[in-house]
């Protein structure tokens, strides 16, 4: 579970984030354009950058005073890879692995670059990788340690068309857990998601169940708030 309360950020002049309340419990999609502060949201919830103000909890662990604690819970996929040119596919997951303490590595990491359908490339480094099979080796990497809860920024950035295939399988199946995804996007975001949530400058400005609205109607309201905001 992620539970947000009151979280603001600051840059400077700049509000990022204003006052954000949001709870999941299942897989909401957070949709927003270019500059809404959803990047600013995943950076922090996955430790990498402090609030201004408020509190953000994953698992009922507070991120800023427990961050290890917290990035046991988590796995994050974006368009940043967090992977090392220097080295080949397994030596990343394996270096990962190992920061996580993950019990049977070998065999996972044999698991999981099948998935992804890199086990003919395991041996090569990251630095000959397409920018496709890039993001498929993140995908790998962020569920080494079978994480709780899923954190996706714009996931699908880059992805070839196996790779969006492949995330979509796991998303699918990665039940009884936790998924926050952002993305503007918002006919694939709203494929597998339970909840929507729209951010446009830095506030949360709609919230539904994915159940009770269709496309077209999420597109005109998402136009709609935009535009209110521009």
């Amino acid at each position: 579970m992620i539970e947000i309360k009151g979280l603001s950020k600051n840059f400077g002049l700049t509000t990022a984030l204003n006052q954000v309340n949001l709870k999941v419990d299942n897989f909401l999609t957070l949709f927003g354009p270019n500059g809404a502060g959803k990047t600013t949201l995943i950076r922090i919830l996955s430790t990498l950058m402090k609030p201004s103000s408020g509190e953000a909890k994953i698992n009922n662990i507070d991120v800023l005073n427990n961050p290890v604690r917290a990035r046991s819970q988590i796995g994050v996929i974006s368009h940043e890879t967090h992977l090392y040119d220097g080295l080949k596919a397994e030596e990343n997951l394996k270096f990962y692995g190992k920061l996580y303490n993950v019990k049977n590595l070998d065999k996972r990491i044999n698991s999981l670059i099948k998935k992804v359908g890199l086990e003919h490339r395991e041996k090569d480094r990251v630095a000959d990788f397409s920018r496709g099979m890039r993001q498929r080796l993140s995908i790998s990497r962020a569920l080494l340690h079978d994480p709780l809860v899923l954190l996706l920024d714009e996931p699908y950035t880059g992805l070839d068309q196996h790779a969006a295939e492949t995330l979509e399988q796991i998303l699918d199946k990665f039940e009884d857990r936790t998924i926050l995804q952002t993305t503007h996007n918002l006919e694939r975001g709203l494929k597998l998601c339970c909840q929507v949530a729209i951010l446009v400058d830095g506030e949360i400005v709609y919230k539904a169940n994915a159940e009770e609205i269709g496309f077209e109607e999420l597109k005109q309201i998402y136009n709609q708030k935009v535009q209110q905001n521009e």
